[in-house]
């Protein structure tokens, strides 16, 4: 790569930009749609929880990746579970190791916080996001289908 990546928690001021990343995240996956006023509305509800944190990746000076982190509490495990809410990189990041770094961090900072298990939901469509996921060392479950309930 021929600038460095940093990844780092997000800041307040840009959000807003933040959200077009969830735009290209939301365009794969089949359940949402882009929404710039709920979205943004959504990081600051994270960005303001003690139990959340969102990563960016910095290229440039540029944000160019966001990975969404939430502590769930788990009773199977008896510990806090941490939640990947969202990984999304620009286009032309993908495929050079940045999604790898966020999740390292992820796993970092969902581990200083006591949590012993990772999770995600991916949908099932997004071939290429499985295929990532697992080479890294994530396994599919088949413990339950993901139903919701809006309100």
């Amino acid at each position: 790569m021929p600038e460095e990546v940093t990844i780092r928690p997000a800041r307040p001021g840009e959000l807003p930009e933040l959200s077009t990343l969830l735009d290209l995240l939301f365009e794969i996956e089949q359940d949402f749609k882009p929404d710039t006023a709920r979205q943004v509305a959504g990081l600051k509800l994270m960005l303001d929880s003690p139990l959340a944190e969102l990563l960016v990746a910095e290229l440039g000076g540029r944000p160019i990746g966001l990975c969404g982190l939430q502590l769930l509490v788990s009773t199977a495990q008896g510990a806090y579970s941490c939640h990947v809410e969202d990984l999304v990189l620009a286009p032309e990041c993908r495929g050079r190791g940045i999604g790898r770094l966020l999740l390292e961090a992820a796993a970092e900072w969902a581990h200083r916080r006591g949590a012993t298990r990772m999770q995600l939901n991916c949908d099932d469509k997004n071939l290429p996001a499985m295929k990532f996921y697992e080479s890294l060392g994530w396994r599919k479950t088949h413990l339950f289908n993901y139903f919701k309930l809006d309100f």
